[in-house]
């Protein structure tokens, strides 16, 4: 059996459900998700086998981004425009209940510049009607070349068998770029990382959580397979860092103990977790 690949870019606006897919996909959580804009800072790759085929997806960071040219986005930028252009195809993901027509041309113009085939996702149809859809796939139809319309809600698992059935069909003889049991390109000290950053991104308002550096000093299974992991918070401001204790020390503590919870149910262990914050 000739083995085969697609390389897929996940493409849309912050909180459309890219992280939720591309976690949906793989079967476990690899890329972090939150409500707050530009939770995903860097392009994850989500791997998924499907009989003879590897389906690579990239989780970008959202596209609010494609037209921005401000300094704070310019390296969300760059790993956006990273992951199309490794890609062979894109799957613009849409919010179904926020979806507006005129900011989706202006995306779907930009990324028709790159000249690879699109592929339009409504996600989130289980809180929308298909009848509510129509006008705006109607206004797509009319004024671009559009290959193919999905509904999906990547939540609860729904159009996502369809969906993977469908663009297997554009995937290419070539050998598997990862081994058959890998499921992402990150590795756990990266994803424990990620989780922090996750846990501060819910508990932290405003520029906070995006003005931190998250460093994990040590991760190791102990004899007993419990894990222990030391994390360091490197902050920018010397102000963060009473905030980020709180009063009492309770918001560290509320920012530990929901870190740790993640952390055990992804790695299947009992979660030692250390952290330390530090001034830049």
């Amino acid at each position: 059996m000739t083995s085969k690949i697609l390389k897929i870019a996940l493409v849309g606006r912050t909180n459309a459900g890219k992280s939720t897919l591309i976690n949906r996909i793989v079967g476990e959580k690899i890329s972090i998700q939150n409500k707050k804009i530009n939770t995903t800072q860097v392009t994850v790759i989500g791997i998924k086998n499907i009989r003879e085929t590897q389906l690579i997806f990239y989780d970008t960071p959202g596209s609010n981004f494609l037209k921005s040219l401000n300094a704070q986005s310019k390296n969300l930028k760059i790993n956006l425009w990273s992951g199309i252009d490794d890609s062979d195809i894109i799957l613009y993901l849409i919010d179904s209940k926020t979806a507006n027509s005129k900011f989706l041309f202006e995306q779907i113009i930009k990324l028709q510049e790159v000249k690879k085939k699109i592929l339009i996702i409504f996600n989130k149809i289980d809180l929308i009607s298909n009848k509510e859809i129509l006008p705006l796939t109607s206004n797509l139809n009319k004024n671009f070349n559009i290959d193919s319309f999905f509904t999906i809600s990547a939540k609860q698992n729904i159009g996502i068998e369809n969906l993977l059935n469908y663009i297997d069909k554009f995937s290419y003889a070539s050998n598997w770029l990862f081994k058959d049991d890998e499921i992402t390109n990150k590795d756990d000290v990266f994803i424990v990382g990620e989780l922090l950053r996750e846990t501060m991104l819910t508990y932290l308002h405003k520029e906070i959580p995006y003005n931190v550096n998250i460093q994990t000093s040590n991760f190791k299974t102990l004899r007993n397979k419990d894990i222990k992991i030391k994390q360091k918070i490197i902050i920018k401001q010397p102000r963060y860092k009473k905030i980020i204790l709180g009063k009492k020390g309770e918001m560290i503590k509320k920012i530990r103990e929901d870190s740790q919870k993640k952390m055990s149910k992804i790695f299947n262990a009992k979660i030692h977790l250390y952290i330390e914050i530090l001034n830049a």
